[in-house]
């Protein structure tokens, strides 16, 4: 092979990483922004609480049940294509939400939900295909720009809307900003199909063509291990996303003060996704990491729980270092259980979608029990509960096993394109 021939898919892997950042950039932010701005929401549209709590509901609920479409777009598009027109249905969804009338404010936050589920699902498959022999190191950047922009999306929308006139329109509006950006980064591909892998993923894109159906991994109890995973750190994670704010309002924080609080949780998760994938990808089990994550959760929750208001920034923090621990860890399962870049797509495809509809329950759950109840204390203690399961689960989805049958490496001429060895 010729030097040519290497420099460029270098150059080509330097752009699609930056493209894979910018992606990773702008799938919160249009979610994060709504739990900080849900009592002004309220407030200005009149939205019922059981509304409101649909409102912040709507997001999640769009991650899982139009994940499916993914695979659908990525084979009739491609999976750059698909992307590329995922960032300009982002845009165009949180445009929307301006639109005076609450129907838009719904169909915008589902349009920019569905793109965002288009994200979720391809970002993992792409890794996993272009980068096969960096996945741990790209899936920190895109999981430490993912919670990055979360954080910030949760600390800065209300002085944003407030520098806005104070209403909550420029707090949810200003996200569209960085997806214009991505939109148009992405724009070359928005037109043609996937080419050729880049240097790193040529032998996996071949394998991929092996599309396996979601079917085939419903009889698989480690698919569903990681699925219930997923479903399980999803729903804690999105609750706190959607409810900390009001839970530290009803307790005399003010609206800046909540919000600060809540992108504090994601602010410390930045260490916890820089660090935990690399530490996922270099050891072939994962259980001490799923401890860790859980013991870090249950500990925050309980102290927002029985002290919220006496040490609220150590809460806060141990809160943001578990769930921030375990978003990444269940995005590494993902890669690290299937094998192979066919079983990445589909299991990526059914951990996302049954992952995210079942985890959408959890902030639905705490909404409504708030409302029956007037009062936070239950649905703390649901969500604290809810870390048993996901300790249990986790540990069994993290043991050193593969979805993907064995591949003789004489009969390939490659290395099996898996990082962790043992068949399930």
């Amino acid at each position: 092979m010729n030097h040519s021939r290497r420099t460029r898919p270098r150059s080509s892997d330097a752009i699609l990483l930056a493209g894979v950042v910018l992606v990773a950039i702008n799938l919160r932010p249009a979610a994060a922004s709504i739990g900080p701005l849900i009592s002004r929401i309220e407030h200005d549209t009149g939205l019922s609480s059981g509304w409101a709590s649909a409102l912040t509901t709507l997001p999640v609920l769009c991650f899982g049940a139009l994940a499916p479409l993914a695979p659908v777009l990525a084979k009739r598009f491609g999976v750059r294509s698909s992307l590329a027109g995922a960032m300009v249905v982002l845009l165009a969804g949180i445009a929307m939400r301006l639109v005076p009338g609450d129907a838009f404010l719904f169909i915008g936050t589902a349009l920019a939900g569905s793109a965002i589920a288009t994200g979720n699902v391809l970002l993992p498959v792409l890794v996993r295909r272009d980068f096969s022999g960096r996945t741990a190191t790209v899936m920190a950047l895109y999981s430490t720009a993912l919670v990055g922009f979360a954080a910030l999306a949760a600390g800065v929308s209300v002085p944003i809307a407030d520098a806005f006139g104070g209403g909550w329109k420029g707090g949810l509006g200003i996200w569209a900003v960085p997806a214009a950006v991505a939109a148009l980064v992405w724009a070359p591909w928005l037109w043609r199909r996937d080419g050729s892998a880049t240097s790193a993923g040529g032998a996996a894109a071949g394998r991929a063509r092996e599309r396996i159906p979601v079917s085939a991994l419903l009889r698989r109890p480690l698919a569903w291990q990681v699925t219930f995973f997923f479903a399980l750190q999803a729903g804690g994670f999105y609750a706190t996303l959607a409810w900390l704010p009001s839970i530290y309002e009803s307790h005399g924080a003010s609206q800046a003060h909540a919000g600060v609080l809540l992108s504090l949780t994601m602010v410390v998760g930045l260490i916890t996704a820089l660090t935990v994938p690399g530490l996922a990808g270099r050891f072939a089990d994962q259980r001490p990491l799923v401890i860790g994550c859980c013991v870090l959760t249950a500990g925050g929750l309980a102290g927002v729980l029985l002290a919220p208001m006496s040490a609220p920034y150590v809460w806060t923090v141990l809160l943001g270092l578990g769930q921030n621990a375990a978003f990444p860890l269940a995005l590494m399962l993902i890669v690290m259980r299937a094998g192979d870049v066919s079983y990445t797509a589909a299991l990526s495809t059914m951990t996302q979608s049954v992952g995210y509809v079942l985890g959408a329950f959890a902030p639905l759950a705490a909404g409504a029990i708030h409302g029956a109840a007037h009062s936070w204390t239950p649905s703390l203690i649901l969500l604290l509960a809810l870390v048993v399961p996901e300790l249990v689960i986790g540990l069994a989805a993290a043991r050193d096993r593969v979805l993907a049958p064995p591949r003789p490496v004489a009969a390939a001429g490659v290395e099996p394109n898996r990082l962790s060895t043992t068949p399930a």
